[in-house]
Formats: structure tokens, C-alpha cells, sequence
């Protein structure tokens, strides 16, 4: 691919992200004028919004792929591992802002490949809790679902905090809380 086209699939993809995200109902023309392509670029590409969105998804689950793999879950220390996916996770939030639930409810492949990466991080948490680092006696997933809670208001609401200081805060409320100790 060109690099005149690479920058406008890109372009096209994120501005995508961003706009189906705020609005789902968005239309292709929107998308290739906001994102500064001729609305015939994007059709020649993608021949629906449906293909489009799927491209979107395919570009975020790739992301996160590559975020889990850089934290090395099952190899690096729990709080090591931790750090660097939450400072991976971060931007790739913000750079492709759709919700992962719509996403499996409208893409079966997506459904699955997001699946596959839940089960990595269960796993990453089993392990956080066999260690001592998180506690055992909570409700199961309850681990899973804080941690993208604190991930999801740091990629979204508090977005002027660059990823390693955001991952700082992440990761010390997520093992320590916010409590005075």
C-alpha cells in the first residue's frame, strides 16, 4: 500500500473510531469529510458502514492484542506486568474509543477475539490473586471489571494524563486503593 493510502486508511479508521463512538448512526460521508478523504476513497474501501466498523474493531482488538503482549502477563512480575499494560491499554482506548461491548454485539469474529483476550487477562488475574497481590475473596471477574473500570475512566475522563503517570495512578489504586494506609 502506498503511504498516501496507508495515512488515509488510518485516517479514515481512527476518525471512524472517534465518530461511530460518539455516534453510532454516523454516516460514511461524515466520516470521509471529518477524517479529510473524498467520500468515494472510503466506499472504494469499505462498502458499508457494517465494513467499516468491522475494519474499526479488527484495528482495536489488534491494538489491544499487541498491549497485552507487550506486558508480558505471564512472564514479568504481576505489578510489573500490570504497569505495562495499563500504560499500553491506555492510548489504545483513546486512539479507538468504541465500546468493546457493542463491538462483540455487532461482530462475531470480533466477539471472539475479544473472548480470547478476557481470557488472558483472567488468567493475568488469577495469578495477580494466587500471588498475594489481589485478594482471593472477592466475587470472580470482580478484579476484572475494577481494573477496566479504573483503565476506562483514565483513557476517557481523565485524558490530559499521559499514559505512564496515568498507569502510575491505574496500578497503585488498583492493588492499594485510594485510602490513606
Amino acid at each position: 500500500m502506498r503511504a498516501d493510502a496507508a495515512r488515509n486508511l488510518d485516517a479514515v479508521l481512527q476518525t471512524g473510531a472517534r465518530l461511530l463512538a460518539q455516534d453510532p448512526a454516523t454516516s460514511m460521508a461524515s466520516i470521509a469529510s471529518e477524517a479529510g478523504v473524498d467520500r468515494r476513497t472510503v466506499y472504494r474501501r469499505f462498502t458499508s458502514r457494517e465494513a467499516l466498523l468491522s475494519a474499526v474493531y479488527a484495528a482495536k482488538l489488534d491494538a489491544s492484542e499487541a498491549a497485552l503482549d507487550a506486558a508480558r502477563l505471564t512472564e514479568a512480575p504481576v505489578e510489573v506486568a500490570l504497569h505495562r499494560y495499563a500504560e499500553s491499554i491506555i492510548p489504545v482506548s483513546r486512539r479507538w474509543p468504541l465500546d468493546i461491548r457493542t463491538m462483540m454485539k455487532q461482530d462475531p469474529h470480533a466477539e471472539g477475539r475479544a473472548e480470547q483476550q478476557r481470557s488472558r487477562l483472567a488468567a493475568f488475574m488469577r495469578r495477580a490473586a494466587d500471588e498475594g497481590l489481589i485478594r482471593q475473596d472477592v466475587p470472580d471477574g470482580w478484579p476484572s471489571a475494577l481494573l477496566g473500570g479504573l483503565l476506562d475512566s483514565m483513557a476517557h475522563v481523565f485524558v490530559e494524563i499521559e499514559p505512564g503517570p496515568a498507569a502510575d495512578l491505574v496500578v497503585a489504586s488498583f492493588l492499594r486503593g485510594v485510602g490513606q494506609s
